[in-house]
């Protein structure tokens, strides 16, 4: 049943209690645990902290001001929008996003039950390719190859790690990156029905 905190009844957000007797408890990271961002951000940080390194470093300091600028518009507006307001955690009443990846985001946009359309996953891979490529051209130009070829390894191990230990278990399930199976995705639907009804109108799965 829907609460004031919970407006669209998502499972995530309804007591834990509940979780007793999903078929599916224990296979999705459903509830927010602070290890599992703890993890994201640790994972993140081994790309993030080469790359800074790097660039100052070669001399180019200067332009990571730009990076910082594409990171609050990208995670503060754009991918909050394209990818995160589809998520079942943006769905929680508040102006703060609490979820394994972008927590602390503010929530500008409404919650979008349907999953992520065709324009906006051409948009998140675009996005993606910015914040990761941005950096290696002036840790070249700088002569900063040891630095480069550690956040390549950085940036190589997260998204590994990410898609072995988190996209195979997210709720965000459009995402393009996601790799939840069929059986798991319709499970959760089913005990979500405001999500199921806009997956359905959408035409992405047969749904019943």
């Amino acid at each position: 049943m829907a609460s004031p905190n919970n407006p669209h009844d998502i499972c995530t957000w309804r007591p834990v209690s509940e979780c007793a007797g999903c078929s599916i408890a224990g296979r999705l990271k459903c509830r927010f645990k602070l290890g599992d961002w703890l993890h994201f951000l640790g994972m993140f940080l081994t790309f993030v902290a080469p790359a800074f390194i790097g660039v100052i470093l070669g001399g180019y300091g200067g332009y990571l001001l730009g990076w910082a600028a594409f990171w609050l518009v990208f995670f503060g507006l754009w991918e909050i929008r394209i990818l995160c307001s589809h998520c079942p955690y943006y769905a929680e009443r508040g102006a703060m996003l609490r979820c394994i990846a972008n927590y602390g985001s503010l929530k500008v946009w409404e919650y979008h039950p349907e999953p992520m359309g065709v324009s906006e996953k051409v948009q998140l891979t675009i996005g993606f390719v910015i914040l990761g490529v941005y950096p290696f051209p002036f840790m070249v130009l700088g002569g900063q190859y040891l630095w480069a070829c550690i956040a390549l390894w950085g940036l190589a191990m997260f998204f590994w790690t990410l898609r072995r230990d988190t996209c195979s278990r997210c709720v965000n399930f459009s995402c393009p990156l996601n790799g939840v199976s069929e059986e798991v995705v319709d499970a959760y639907l089913e005990r979500n029905p405001v999500m199921r009804q806009a997956w359905k109108k959408a035409g992405v799965r047969r749904l019943q």
